[in-house]
């Protein structure tokens, strides 16, 4: 081949050059185009469709009684097992207590104004048993319901809806031995019937409980929260079955005390476990750990019954249950409220089981409480699995949020991006829910205020609100800003 040429034809050649010209005029003209795009150009330019809820979907946002009202000694109010263990020295974090919180007894008009400001069409919030009932059953304490008769008539004069948790875990000290005491259950339901019964004219939402899981295992089994017990796991167990014994009882209270078509359900962090790939085995290995994984508390309430699974499995040790204890566990809800953080992931296997739980990796993200994993698909899962397992009529997400390490800038503001990256992309698999036709109503977000964080003090912020403990001052956060375009919207935004 050496020494052998090509010839091109002259025309050829010609061509050759007319083309690449045209080509580097081409790219060089594209590239002025677009450096001196018209502002009009771009406002013509297709912009992705909204991810939208349906219409009249309900946003709001939740809180606890205990983390956020304060005046423990006023009215008429008597301690709770969370005032006795806060003032407990090593129990929270610098010796924090719920003493202040956000002093949301005297500001409760003030907290209204900011739901309003939001958009806001819901508000959860939890009430007080031991300002309604300080000793925990015997006398009512007028002073008690009156003042929440006054927050519910505040909520409805800016048109929104009030949804009433009757227990989030500020159990009176009063009552003798907790709930170790099947005589709590009692009391429980009857404390039910009496604010339902002056405060249905009023609210149509009733949630019994909030997160049984965190009522006893962490109150009685582990020791993390009030009342601060590590008792032996039959004794665990049978806390569990009186707490589980309490939201039946109240249910069937309710029914019997409320107006009628008043709405009854719970607020449950049942473990949102999810298909580690969206395959069939591994959707049907979540589900079963999905009834699993929440025997003791959501499956025996949807089922009215504890698995046999779940009794072989504690053996000598399951719960003693008495004759209609199951019945009323199971008492038909309205509604079910799922509060979704964080998930578990599960994968199919050769097991009985049919499943296993995947570890997380050491490397895994979380937001700024270590316990918060990022898994934005929770969101979806937990609807789902509980949807297609027990088919109730219809379902809220009554918690979702995140703490954030919030910083007040010079010109105060809070940019909190971390808190709304988390959120963005956990309503975006909310949507997916809402679109697939699961019976999901609403959703309300944790939280409106900065609060006293449990056994963690005042050291995790979870609002959208910053509060100043010093001052009491309310801030909006992006993230409350973000989230009243979400409501404006009705859509991720």
């Amino acid at each position: 081949m050496v020494g052998f040429v090509v010839r091109i034809p002259l025309t050829m050649r010609e061509i050759t050059r007319r083309r690449f010209a045209q080509t580097v005029a081409g790219a060089a003209g594209a590239a002025l185009a677009s450096k001196y795009l018209s502002a009009a150009t771009v406002a013509q330019t297709p912009t992705p469709s909204l991810l939208r809820f349906p219409t009249n979907f309900l946003w709001g946002c939740a809180t606890a009684s205990y983390q956020i009202e304060g005046a423990v000694n006023e009215d008429g109010r008597k301690p709770s097992i969370w005032d006795t263990f806060s003032h407990t020295p090593g129990k929270t974090f610098q010796g924090d207590t719920g003493d202040v919180a956000d002093d949301s007894y005297h500001r409760y008009k003030e907290d209204v104004r900011l739901l309003k400001n939001l958009g806001a069409t819901g508000y959860r919030f939890s009430l007080s048993w031991s300002r309604i009932f300080p000793d925990g059953t015997g006398q009512p304490n007028e002073k008690g319901i009156t003042h929440y008769q006054r927050v519910v008539d505040e909520l409805l004069q800016n048109n929104i809806a009030p949804y009433i948790t009757l227990f989030h875990w500020d159990l009176p000290q009063a009552l003798p031995g907790g709930w170790q005491s099947r005589d709590t259950a009692e009391a429980f339901a009857d404390y039910a019937a009496y604010v339902s019964r002056h405060l249905s004219d009023r609210v149509s939402h009733f949630f019994t409980t909030n997160e049984l899981k965190c009522i006893s295992d962490l109150g009685y089994k582990t020791g993390q929260f009030a009342p601060g017990l590590k008792l032996p796991d039959a004794q665990a167990n049978q806390v569990r079955h009186h707490a589980v014994l309490a939201h039946g009882l109240a249910v069937q209270a309710i029914r019997a005390s409320a107006r009628s078509g008043t709405q009854i359900g719970l607020a449950e962090d049942a473990t949102a476990y999810v298909p580690l790939i969206e395959t069939r085995e591994h959707i049907e290995a979540a589900q079963r750990a999905t009834r699993d994984g929440n025997a003791p508390f959501l499956t025996a309430i949807m089922e009215g019954k504890y698995t046999d699974d779940y009794l072989q499995r504690e053996g000598v040790n399951a719960p003693k249950v008495e004759p209609g204890d199951m019945k009323a566990i199971g008492s038909p809800l309205d509604f079910v409220g799922l509060n979704a953080y964080t998930p578990v992931y599960v994968r199919a296997n050769s097991s009985p089981a049919g499943y296993a739980i995947v570890p997380r990796p050491s490397s895994y993200p979380h937001m700024a409480s270590p316990w918060i994993f990022i898994g934005p698909e929770v969101g979806y899962w937990t609807i789902r699995n509980v949807s297609e397992l027990w088919k109730p009529r219809a379902l809220y997400i009554t918690e979702n949020g995140c703490s954030s390490d919030d910083v007040v800038t010079a010109d105060v503001r809070i940019e909190d991006t971390d808190r709304v990256m988390y959120l963005r992309n956990h309503l975006t698999h909310l949507h997916r829910a809402a679109a697939e036709g699961y019976p999901i109503q609403g959703y309300f977000l944790w939280s409106l205020l900065d609060n006293f964080e449990w056994e963690q003090g005042y050291s995790k912020r979870f609002g959208i609100h910053y509060v100043d403990y010093k001052t009491q001052a309310r801030i909006p956060k992006l993230s409350a800003e973000w989230y009243r375009e979400v409501i404006l919207r009705n859509a991720v935004v």
